[in-house]
């Protein structure tokens, strides 16, 4: 029989799944603007998907990452005959990443990052000071 999850399984699974959607916001924002000479070969932003798990054993819930996706907006098409990355018909497609969403992205991701953090230090000083009431 598994183990009740904690408080501190509960904030570090979350974690996980916030560091998840950085390295994303990450990839995409290193992106952007990227040029390919098809649209199959164009970059796309990618999103992580988060679940709800529950643990019957504690009655606590958590999110764990279910899979990450392509997400957006197709690549745009753009005449440049002179770009060498450009097809036959003189066109390349460059990354639709929408760089001021992604850096709310980030924001909103760091925040919560840090709010799970926040609930793992509590956590420890109620343990530490229910154990000085203790001695």
């Amino acid at each position: 029989m598994a183990q009740p999850l904690s408080i501190f399984d509960v904030a570090g699974r979350a974690m996980s799944a916030q560091l998840v959607r950085m390295n994303t916001t990450a990839s995409n924002l290193a992106n952007a603007g990227g040029v390919a000479g098809s649209e199959a070969a164009a970059y796309r932003s990618i999103k992580p998907v988060f679940k709800t798990s529950y643990d019957q054993a504690s009655g606590l819930a958590t999110v764990d990452v279910a899979q990450v996706v392509t997400a957006g907006p197709a690549p745009t098409k753009r005449h440049d005959p002179s770009h060498p990355l450009a097809n036959a018909d003189g066109d390349v497609f460059e990354a639709a990443v929408d760089e001021t969403r992604e850096l709310v992205d980030m924001m909103e991701t760091a925040r919560n990052y840090q709010n799970n953090i926040e609930v793992l230090q509590t956590a420890k000083s109620l343990i530490l000071d229910t154990l000085r009431l203790g001695r």
